[in-house]
């Protein structure tokens, strides 16, 4: 696992020195983000004599407070072989929302510190501190509120990928739809030429024929039987499972900037994908739409089950289907037929 995928993750400690008060404000902290739907996790650091689930006990707490709890020391609650603190962090991270981490100062992670009644300033040792809080203005709904504004920043830092599916067989337009010229361009060339600003990368999913123009591009084989857009999007995630993904098809060839740009804006902490739809439609749109890393085992589970419509997906809990604005319906739009060819260019003219 990429451990620098840690810097961008929704990890943050919560530091000081012994008696400052850090499991306290973590147990009253836990409510809040519990009760805006998040998925938490507390990690100990440092655990000595580890009695699990004795009340009165710190994991105790964390757990009777809704979180789910990691202990590491020198004995361990969630015990990994071959896994160091780092890489159980990232795991972690994998289905929840938000980690926090109590103590080990060392970790590579931003953190906030709980100066000491007799405390100026943190010890000059202890890297990435944000946030410097002293005794008397420790307060819950504050710091809550810091860390919602820290974690919703967060959430927009996960580096996105692209993908664009070009394995379709194109049977009802009778020709590699991908392929289509447009203003001397392909639909193609047209969709990369818009998605390359907004993502970190961008890979083309499937065996079709690409333009030299785009050869640089990475190419992702379908996954071999596994058929329909799933066989795409998901060799593409498992190519990359730590980042987020913005899968877009070969025949929307109104892709634009802000129709993405809006995609975007709809992502919050606790939404492990868009998936838009338009007004008054019960259908969703599952391609021009993102898929956070959380969602690989998703859609993995029911790629296994035998569910191969990506639309499915929509019923997952971590997933919103927000109401496309109309002034951006056209991107969202599939041309799959002559006709619907032949209709388009006599709109746009």
């Amino acid at each position: 696992m990429n451990k620098a995928f840690l810097v961008n993750l929704p990890v943050i400690g919560i530091c000081g020195h012994s008696g400052s008060g850090k499991t306290t404000l973590i147990e009253a902290l836990l409510p809040l983000f519990i009760d805006r739907g998040l998925r938490v996790a507390v990690v100990k650091h440092g655990a000595r004599g580890v009695s699990l689930d004795k009340p009165g006990k710190d994991s105790d707490r964390f757990y009777k407070a809704g979180a789910d709890v990691v202990l590491l020391g020198n004995e361990q609650f969630f015990r990994y072989h071959q896994l160091d603190y780092q890489e159980i962090l990232c795991r972690l991270c994998f289905d929840h929302d938000l980690v926090l981490v109590e103590g080990h100062s060392s970790t590579v992670v931003e953190k906030i510190w709980l100066l000491g009644e007799n405390d100026t300033k943190p010890p000059p040792e202890v890297d990435d501190i944000i946030i410097s809080i002293v005794p008397e203005e420790r307060m819950v709904e504050s710091l809550f509120g810091k860390i919602s504004s820290w974690l919703a920043k967060r959430v927009k830092t996960l580096p996105i990928c692209g993908c664009l599916l070009i394995g379709g067989k194109s049977r009802r337009m009778g020709q590699p739809k991908h392929l289509l010229m447009e203003n001397g361009q392909t639909w193609l060339e047209k969709s990369v030429a818009v998605l390359e600003g907004k993502v970190e990368c961008l890979v083309l999913a499937g065996g079709g024929e690409v333009p030299a123009s785009l050869a640089r591009l990475p190419r992702i084989p379908d996954i071999v039987d596994l058929a329909g857009p799933l066989s795409g999007m998901l060799a593409a995630m498992r190519w990359q499972p730590q980042a987020s993904w913005l899968v877009a098809a070969c025949d929307m060839p109104d892709i634009s900037a802000e129709s993405i740009e809006w995609l975007f804006s709809q992502r919050q902490a606790g939404t492990w994908g868009i998936l838009p739809s338009f007004e008054d439609s019960i259908r969703v749109e599952p391609l021009l739409a993102w898929y956070d890393f959380r969602m690989l085992p998703v859609l993995e589970k029911m790629a296994a089950a035998g569910c191969l419509s990506p639309g499915a997906a929509a019923e997952h809990e971590r997933v919103i289907i927000p109401e496309l604005p109309a002034r951006l319906h056209q991107a969202w739009s599939n041309v799959n037929t002559v006709e619907e060819r032949q209709q388009r260019e006599v709109e746009t003219g």
